[in-house]
């Protein structure tokens, strides 16, 4: 069984930006020429998380809707009592999203869904740069 570790970097916009990575943690599998196992899927950062979800129109409107209802911004956030930076909403919605999944892959492909991406949301009222860890656990193909 293999390990290895890599990652991809993605600039965001903040502000609820929804971001298709789905090719990203593909190519990560394919580069490392693994056939079977799994995919760890992690984002640095406290104010961002990771999920998966069919990556259309309605949905990239419909997700940060129900977000701005769950942990709206312009109220008052202990977190911004400490730092000042107007972010306390971008914690609370990344903490209930989750920073990581693991998607299992075999013959070399996610095993998705038709209809499933893997999805970075970025919670912060700025533009970032974020590191997207993917380690994969598995059986190599051989082949290199």
């Amino acid at each position: 069984m293999a390990l290895v570790t890599d990652a991809v970097p993605i600039s965001t916009r903040g502000d609820s930006q929804m971001i298709d990575i789905t090719d990203d943690v593909q190519e990560v599998v394919n580069r490392h020429d693994f056939h079977e196992g799994a995919a760890l899927v992690f984002v640095s950062g406290s104010t961002a998380g990771l999920t998966t979800v069919e990556y259309e129109p309605g949905l990239l409107e419909d997700l940060p809707a129900a977000f701005d209802r769950i942990a709206p911004r312009g109220i008052r956030y202990k977190h911004e009592d400490t730092w000042h930076d107007g972010n306390g909403h971008s914690h609370v919605r990344a903490s209930l999203l989750g920073p990581s999944l693991t998607v299992p892959f075999r013959d070399g492909r996610l095993l998705l869904g038709t209809w499933q991406q893997v999805v970075l949301i970025d919670f912060d009222n700025r533009p970032r740069k974020r590191d997207v860890v993917v380690q994969l656990t598995g059986e190599r193909s051989g082949k290199a």
